[in-house]
């Protein structure tokens, strides 16, 4: 397994190789580079911390980064809402701290969760972990996910669906878009949670059976996916077209709430359908 120190480093380098000193309103100097993008020495100028601290950030100690240096550095590398967590969590994760505690007790599906699932009736609604297990749904959810029941019924979850079942390109119509945003997201959790068992061994499982997992962990991308259209093509309706909306569910911490609208009036219809054939 990927060591906290390498992954820093893999992740700093990687943000810094993909800027040109003109993207952050730095001159050109005129001379040749030997490496793609930002030169250490322009990031640190640019977080306005020596360069010398700078390279030891980048070879992975963490551990003395203020609040204030990793917001420089994360002004200076262009970092988006889900880098900059990510950030900060490697950072609490090489100072010895973890975001969440890895002995809080499992969260459960309680019966007020599902009768709020239950009631929704205008999509799909459902919940699952941080480690994209689907613990539970409503009707329309249940029928929408019959092909990755199907696919994985020891273990039903998104991740492994499209990284592990054989439907999973029939099913999802943008499978390599979420392929990309699912391992990004496994990688943001992975800092909040570098000690979590469940979480190194999904991640372990990935790595061993999937080679398009695997080459998307080595880009060091992270995503917080909360919001968007999902196209899934349906064994039984045909194409699906649902905008989501997730949210963290604070009565249950670790478990997220995703609800599912029909983004046009052919989704609406299949839907239904599945409802009325569960």
């Amino acid at each position: 397994m990927q060591t906290l120190k390498s992954e820093i480093k893999e992740f700093l380098t990687s943000r810094r190789a993909r800027l040109t000193p003109g993207e952050v309103g730095l001159p050109l100097d005129g001379t040749a580079r030997r490496v793609p993008g930002l030169r250490r020495e322009e990031v640190a100028e640019l977080a306005g911390i020596s360069v010398e601290y700078y390279v030891i950030l980048e070879r992975g100690d963490l551990s003395t980064a203020s609040e204030q240096v990793l917001a420089g550095i994360a002004d200076a590398l262009r970092f988006a809402d889900a880098e900059r967590l990510y950030l900060h969590n490697l950072a609490r994760a090489s100072r010895g701290v973890e975001a969440f505690p890895v002995a809080q007790p499992e969260p459960r599906v309680t019966g007020r969760i599902q009768s709020i699932l239950d009631g929704f009736t205008l999509g799909a609604a459902w919940v699952r972990n941080e480690y994209m297990d689907i613990l539970a749904t409503n009707r329309a959810a249940r029928v929408l996910y019959e092909p990755i029941y199907r696919a994985l019924p020891d273990r039903p979850n998104t991740a492994r669906h499209v990284f592990l079942a054989e439907n999973a390109r029939s099913f999802w119509i943008d499978a390599d878009y979420y392929a990309d945003a699912f391992a990004a997201k496994l990688r943001l959790e992975s800092a909040a949670h570098p000690r979590d068992p469940r979480l190194k061994s999904l991640v372990a499982e990935l790595t061993e059976r999937s080679e398009a997992f695997r080459s998307r962990w080595a880009t060091a991308e992270v995503s917080l996916l909360t919001n968007g259209i999902k196209r899934f093509h349906h064994p039984e309706v045909g194409r699906l077209d649902l905008h989501f909306e997730t949210m963290e569910l604070q009565s249950a911490p670790g478990l997220i709430m995703s609800f599912y609208l029909p983004d046009d009036a052919a989704t609406a219809r299949g839907l239904a359908a599945l409802r009325q054939q569960s």
